[in-house]
């Protein structure tokens, strides 16, 4: 049984999306299918069963499929660094922070991860759906892309194209990326699927008689847009959430700064119809707002420093009401950050932080990994926490008057919102599979 890669004619297609949904359609066929991507870019990350960390998507998915989370899912994960370098976690530890160009200078270097995951992954599934990133035909890098044409080459995956046609361009996204593609990987290509259609269907019925037979490809189902508001995994994801909330008893304002992570937190309150939520950007009036949140953020210091310049540092520091910091938030809420040993920073450093905690915030070097069952603010927390930031006094969580704060993610997460997710993902999968010409897929995949 041959693997399937999963191709977008541009970023943020639908391949993430793509993945899990055909991926949970194979199964409904009896197959025993995982999920792979080699290298993905994300601040937002989870801690798989085995301790170690992936990106999120690689997560929702395996959640999705009702599927064992490890670092095989995703064996290089590349979160911000300071400047122009990433954080490099390869099979779910981090290894070092890397110029841009040093990582692609040694990526040869981490072939044998990516292809000790895939194969490991390969002998426990008879089919690994592979999501790609970003297109598959950026020239200039085309000899550096492990996710897409590393992974389809060496291990001969079909492919199939995503193209989001809200974007525009689609006809133009769907013949560049076919004909830009090596010839032995368009041999592989078993159709496309043009994603995020508006309006009436019928109305595309001449641009499948073009895809097909003026481009000679295949169309694979033309899918409708459908908001899922679930598994963001960038900010780009988080920009297009959808809230149509009438009377909410609740308003919910979260801090949106620069590197902002673990967005998956909010998922549950946008979910919530009693709640609105609100991503703040600037330095607005924040008493309106019944509860403040301080967000995981990937480079703390960075992030402090901004709500300082944009004068949300004062605001915080004077408001009354409710405010509630979650890892990098939390940590943000101390007398003082100390990064002398450069984990997030490039020089050794030192900033008064929001001085709601009476202690210090020290980074180390050794990244705290952990999941598991929390008891905090008076409930039972199915959780995990992710951080270099360790504090003496408060290593778990805090609460005082209206400060409120911990290190531990998936606070707002619970049986309602459990339930919830499964009825959305699978009302959402159902409209895709009456979209999804899977008779063809398993043609060339079985």
């Amino acid at each position: 049984m041959r693997s399937i890669s999963i191709f977008g004619t541009s970023s943020d297609a639908g391949k993430s999306t793509l993945t899990f949904v055909i991926a949970r359609l194979l199964q409904e066929r009896g197959i025993n299918v995982g999920v792979f991507k080699a290298q993905n870019v994300s601040n937002n990350s989870r801690v798989c069963d085995d301790g170690s960390e992936i990106a999120i998507a690689q997560y929702f998915q395996a959640e999705v499929l009702a599927l064992p989370t490890s670092y095989h899912l995703n064996p290089i994960l590349l979160k911000s660094g300071h400047g122009n370098s990433a954080s490099l976690i390869v099979k779910g530890h981090v290894v070092e922070d890397k110029e841009v160009r040093e990582y692609y200078r040694d990526l040869d270097l981490l072939k044998p991860a990516v292809d000790e995951c895939f194969e490991y992954l390969r002998a426990q599934y008879e089919c690994l759906v592979c999501e790609g990133a970003g297109s598959p035909v950026e020239l200039n890098l085309m000899d550096k892309d492990l996710s897409n044409i590393y992974i389809a080459q060496k291990y001969g995956t079909k492919i199939i194209l995503v193209a989001d046609i809200e974007k525009g361009g689609v006809f133009a996204s769907i013949w560049g990326v076919y004909n830009l593609l090596p010839d032995d990987l368009r041999a592989n290509v078993i159709g496309v699927i043009v994603n995020k259609f508006r309006g009436d269907r019928s109305l595309f019925d001449e641009g499948v008689t073009i895809i097909e037979e003026r481009f000679g490809i295949p169309v694979l189902g033309v899918l409708p847009y459908l908001p899922l508001n679930l598994g963001f995994e960038d900010s780009q994801s988080l920009k297009n959430f959808v809230q149509n909330k009438p009377h909410p008893v609740k308003k919910i304002g979260i801090i949106n700064y620069p590197t902002m992570s673990n967005y998956n937190d909010f998922e549950p309150l946008i979910a919530d119809e009693t709640i609105f939520v609100e991503f703040i950007t600037s330095n607005i009036a924040l008493e309106s707002f019944d509860v403040i949140i301080l967000p995981g953020s990937k480079r703390v210091i960075e992030d402090l420093k901004w709500l300082k310049k944009v004068g949300l540092y004062e605001a915080l520091q004077q408001r009354t009401k409710e405010i509630l910091g979650i890892c990098g938030g939390y940590q943000m809420m101390f007398r003082e950050i100390l990064d002398e040993g450069c984990v997030e920073t490039a020089e050794p450093s030192r900033e008064n932080a929001l001085g709601f905690i009476d202690d210090v915030i020290v980074f180390q070097k050794e990244k705290v990994l952990k999941k598991g069952e929390y008891s905090i603010f008076g409930k039972t927390v199915r959780g995990f926490e992710i951080h270099h930031g360790v504090s003496t006094k408060y290593p778990l969580s805090y609460e005082k008057d209206h400060i409120k704060g911990t290190f531990v993610h998936g606070l707002f997460e619970d049986e309602a919102f459990e339930s919830y997710k499964k009825t959305t993902i699978d009302s959402f999968i159902g409209t895709m599979r009456d979209e999804i010409d899977m008779k063809r897929i398993l043609k060339h995949v079985v």
